[in-house]
């Protein structure tokens, strides 16, 4: 299953915790992350990342044609919702395009944790 990881500034602690929580069962995954989401995920874990682009440098843009190109089955997008964004176009057009082409999506710890349950519910 390819399963993208992307994080505001703010998240990406929030995201390192997540995914070390669930570390054992993402690495039987291939992760597909937004640049210093992916860095971080790979010096905090044992987990490799296949890292696009910085989000503000384009990388939702590139998680966002591999959803088109039916590259992605499930993100989990830790966003700050109480920060303004610079490339909110690019984030809306990421979660449109997850609704498009019926793409799991979570925007949060819980409800990525249910996203996580159902791969094992999958196994």
């Amino acid at each position: 299953m390819n399963i993208a990881l992307i994080a505001h500034d703010k998240k990406k602690d929030d995201m390192v915790v997540f995914v070390k929580r669930f570390e054992s069962i993402l690495k039987n995954h291939t992760l597909i992350t937004t640049g210093t989401t992916g860095l971080r995920i790979m010096e905090n874990t044992k987990l490799t990342c296949k890292r696009m682009k910085s989000g503000p440098l384009g990388g939702d843009l590139e998680i966002g044609a591999m959803i088109a190109n039916d590259e992605i089955d499930m993100i989990i997008f830790m966003r700050d919702p109480l920060t303004a964004q610079p490339h909110e176009p690019d984030i809306t057009a990421l979660l449109r395009l997850c609704d498009v082409y019926n793409v799991a999506l979570a925007t949060n710890a819980n409800s990525g944790e249910r996203l996580i349950e159902s791969i094992l519910v999958d196994l």
